[in-house]
């Protein structure tokens, strides 16, 4: 893609044009003080009437004008707010549709494969457990993106009725982590910590199972140790509860934490380069999933490398 020069660039234009307006009322008031200095001179030289040389309401004049111009500024900054939003938005949407096709693309493609496979070949009874493996690996991964996109649409059309129940936050979390055990394959899932008396909070439990499936997935895709591992502890501080999701995994720069619950946001790695190994909506579902329940999520890491902690922080009681 051919680069823009700098001088044509949004952001130079708004510049220029901005110093130009600016400098044309600067020249111009400094041009209507000097005219109207030596009108004032020309009457008192000829002894005339101030007021028949120049208007009386000279500074209302000015004042006007710079009102004007104040406002012209205002419209032009209007503009290339607006413009630079809708560049902003056209570019999510690009890499949305980019990385959401990849990720359709990519486990229908391996389906494909894997059926082909089974009609032209006559596998053994191994070979074939093993490709079905593999398959419904591929339909789960399919399955999770479908489920995102449609859970995002549900929440953030503001029809979603919750349907909170009274349950214990510790047993809900070791329930999704035992019933989606195969998803976490070949991973160390472990509840290194939890409060000695059950934790009761309002939930609503399959959203309470999404944010979870997606904090474990996120930390085990991404990962490059020879085994993922994710530890999960579950404590009281103050009038809270923490949940805390600490992996081994790329770790990110801390500049990328507060970044990476934007939706459609690809954090950057360390050389600069932009990760896409997903769609860029999964830690967006989890922060509307935790604001639904009245609380938050935070992201931190010690740099690239070194893992990363996302911290859910619930309220104690929530309505």
């Amino acid at each position: 893609m051919k680069r823009t020069p700098w001088f044509l660039h949004p952001v130079s234009i708004f510049v220029f044009s901005t110093v130009a307006l600016g400098l044309s009322l600067f020249l111009y008031i400094h041009w209507y003080m000097a005219a109207s200095a030596n009108l004032q001179a020309l009457a008192q030289r000829f002894d005339l009437s101030s007021d028949q040389l120049m208007a009386p309401q000279t500074w209302l004049v000015v004042m006007v004008l710079s009102i004007l111009v104040g406002i012209i500024l205002m419209g032009i900054f209007t503009i290339f707010v607006y413009q630079q939003k809708t560049l902003q938005l056209f570019t999510l949407q690009h890499t949305f549709i980019n990385n959401f096709t990849h990720e359709l693309k990519t486990p229908v493609t391996s389906l494909r494969i894997f059926l082909e496979t089974f009609l032209k070949h006559r596998l053994s009874t191994e070979d074939q457990d093993k490709y079905i493996h593999y398959m419904l690996t591929d339909v789960t991964r399919l399955s999770t993106t479908i489920n995102r996109i449609l859970s995002l649409a549900h929440l953030e059309s503001k029809s979603y009725k919750a349907a909170f129940e009274r349950l214990d936050l510790v047993s809900v979390i070791e329930t999704c982590i035992a019933d989606n055990a195969i998803i976490f394959a070949g991973s160390s899932i472990r509840l290194t910590q939890r409060p000695a008396a059950p934790l009761i909070i309002p939930i609503d439990r399959p959203l309470m199972e999404m944010l979870v499936i997606n904090l474990v997935t996120n930390a085990i895709k991404y990962n490059e140790s020879d085994i993922p591992a994710v530890d999960i502890a579950i404590y009281l501080r103050g009038r809270s509860i923490h949940v805390d999701f600490k992996d081994n995994g790329i770790g990110m720069d801390t500049r990328e934490t507060k970044k990476v619950f934007r939706k459609f946001y690809q954090a950057r790695l360390s050389s600069g380069s932009v990760m896409t190994r997903g769609s860029g909506l999964g830690l967006h579902l989890v922060q509307s999933i935790a604001r639904l329940h009245r609380g938050r999520v935070t992201a931190s890491s010690d740099g690239p490398g070194r893992g990363a902690l996302f911290s859910v922080i619930l309220p104690v009681r929530s309505s």
